[in-house]
């Protein structure tokens, strides 16, 4: 995930210099760019039965869309079919669509590409004409999740199609709890200033932190700032300083490590093989896609559970990190057959979503389809608790907060700032560096 993110930035540069974004992806960049080749002249033929896409991560969203092309073609028309031309990571399609684009000439992109939430209104607002709105498709967009669809409508028009699902889990080892004289429900709608409170009874009888994070790229202020229903952006600028809510939780963060409640590793590797695989946490927050790394652990198994996140004032916190959606692109040449494929589906198929969490993990922001059998099974690693049902419902609760085309700046500013004020500097001044910093990379 994490690389997925920082790529992601290179390619946004991309919008100002497609030579400078080639340069600094490297060997990412020559593989959408071959890939981009590959797919010229390949998209769809109107009146014809296929369609070509663009994804990353084959033992993710790839089995979602695999899963989706075999619903369709059994379901609907069995002369269906999708050929997906995988990518190495998100910023690859991110590059394909900026070529283009200064190329002039969308004739070297597939039909449909998979895109970051993060980043697709961006790439909308620079390139309209890349993209084809999916007004029109026969989808239900009330039954999906509000917080999920405000990455994909654009001044109101719908653009894209959701796929996964990000909402944040916050997953506790029940038996570390146990030892320190807590169980689930303790945890359950908390504020986070009892939260350190079990945080220090769990260290001092376990000697395990309660969550953990990458220190370098702390998606933990984000986090806690969408359970509070707040954003780091206000009215398209930077909202920073006098932001009462943030400065809070950056207290917060500081006051968890202080007292061993919260661990910040060195980098993204060291978050996940040092903390959560190497066994030093009783928690684990992080979007949901954090479930398979957590499983990695066999002997846990049974010993976990999940649930919503603290607030700073007690209740149940909910938020999101991290997702994408489906595009269809200027040069698709069957439009109809792409909407209607992208409706059936990822538009609300049972069928699809639960071959897609079965074959990858993919969990479904269409609410209706969390009611299935499948989503209601116990998960034996989740002490045989319906933690996919619990997720969906819990995805339906995140509130829809201002987003910027600046999140992963703004992450990495406040990370360093925050790291500083760890090590003795001044909050304030540190969180006005941040503010600054993004003030100047937007151009404000």
């Amino acid at each position: 995930m994490k690389k997925i993110t920082r790529r992601a930035f290179l390619a946004g540069l991309a919008a100002v210099s497609a030579a400078g974004v080639l340069s600094a992806c490297g060997g990412g960049s020559e593989t959408a760019s071959t890939a981009a080749s590959a797919a010229g002249g390949a998209a769809s033929a109107e009146g014809g039965h296929k369609l070509t896409a663009y994804a990353w991560d084959a033992s993710f969203n790839i089995p979602a869309l695999n899963a989706a092309a075999a619903d369709y073609k059994a379901n609907v028309d069995p002369d269906f079919e999708l050929e997906v031309i995988e990518q190495s990571q998100s910023s690859d399609v991110e590059n394909a669509i900026t070529l283009a684009a200064s190329a002039g000439d969308y004739s070297t992109l597939p039909d449909i590409v998979l895109f970051q939430d993060h980043y697709i209104q961006k790439y909308v607002t620079d390139y309209p004409d890349a993209f084809v709105p999916v007004e029109g498709a026969d989808i239900d967009w009330s039954g999906i999740s509000e917080e999920k669809l405000s990455y994909s409508v654009i001044d109101g028009t719908h653009y894209g199609v959701p796929v996964d699902n990000g909402t944040v889990i916050f997953a506790y080892r029940t038996d570390l709890l146990e030892q320190a004289g807590y169980t689930i429900d303790d945890m359950t709608g908390i504020s986070w200033a009892d939260f350190i409170k079990v945080g220090e009874d769990v260290f001092a009888a376990t000697g395990k932190y309660l969550v953990s994070m990458d220190g370098d790229g702390n998606d933990l202020i984000y986090m806690m700032m969408q359970a509070e229903g707040q954003s780091q952006f206000k009215d398209g600028e930077p909202y920073i300083t006098g932001n009462d809510t943030l400065r809070q939780i950056c207290e917060v963060i500081v006051e968890m490590v202080q007292k061993n409640v919260c661990y910040l590793a060195n980098d993204w590797s060291g978050y996940i093989n040092q903390t959560i695989l190497g066994d030093m946490v009783a928690g684990v927050m992080n979007g949901n896609w954090i479930i398979p790394t957590i499983r990695q652990v066999p002997e846990n198994s049974g010993k976990w559970e999940i649930t919503t996140l603290p607030t700073l004032a007690g209740g149940e916190g909910y938020a999101s990190n991290g997702g994408s959606s489906l595009y269809i692109t200027a040069n698709c040449g069957n439009v109809d057959l792409a909407k209607a494929f992208l409706a059936y589906t990822f538009g609300g198929s049972t069928v699809t979503y639960d071959a897609a969490l079965r074959d990858g993990g993919v969990i479904t922001t269409v609410l209706a389809c969390g009611e299935s059998e499948v989503y209601n099974e116990g998960v034996e690693y989740f002490n045989n608790t319906p933690i996919y049902k619990q997720i969906v419902e819990m995805g339906g609760n995140v509130p829809v907060v201002e987003q910027s085309d600046y999140h992963y700046r703004a992450r990495t500013y406040l990370a360093a700032g925050l790291i500083n004020v760890i090590n003795g500097a001044n909050l304030d001044d540190e969180l006005a560096n941040a503010e600054q910093q993004i003030r100047f990379e937007m151009g404000l």
